[in-house]
């Protein structure tokens, strides 16, 4: 369990060194070609993963867990902007993927974003499910990570008025 924690906290060290100055101005949009997907949430952080969360549940889906990656940083002397990792699943969609390609577990369960800029802007960021089976050379799959990219983004779209 320590050694969790310990790969967690150098996780997020590792993402406040390569990102911290990306914060220190407005969050620039993701590389079109990197499969993040990201809207503007209309609440603040707490409001938005409690929205993504009641979302997740409402549709019958497992969620795993959330992980406040600002409090890490700040437990290691490092300033981040508000961030919090939320994780969740179908396993009976999700296992799909890993069975196509073992590697997708590196991509599931679900992991979606919710961060604060330095203007105060709140933004929900997951990966696209269509980069996923790219990136995993998945081609048998198809009806699967349409369904689970229209998952995503309609959870993403609850954190909108």
């Amino acid at each position: 369990m320590q050694n969790l924690k310990l790969m967690a906290l150098a996780a997020v060290l590792a993402t406040a060194a390569v990102y911290a100055p990306a914060f220190a101005e407005t969050l620039p949009a993701p590389a079109a070609d990197s499969g993040v997907m990201r809207i503007e949430s209309a609440y603040g952080v707490d409001e938005t993963v409690a929205r993504i969360k009641a979302d997740v549940a409402a549709k019958g889906i497992k969620f795993f867990s959330e992980i406040d990656q600002s409090a890490l940083a700040q437990a290691a002397g490092i300033a981040l902007p508000r961030s919090t990792l939320v994780q969740f699943g179908n396993p009976p969609l999700g296992v799909q993927f890993l069975t196509a390609n073992p590697y997708a577990g590196l991509d599931w369960p679900v992991r979606m974003l919710v961060l604060q800029d330095t203007d105060g802007h709140v933004w929900v960021a997951w990966t696209d499910f269509s980069y996923i089976a790219h990136r995993h050379h998945i081609t048998n799959r198809d009806a699967q990570f349409k369904m689970a990219s229209e998952v995503a983004a309609s959870i993403a779209h609850s954190a909108e008025k």
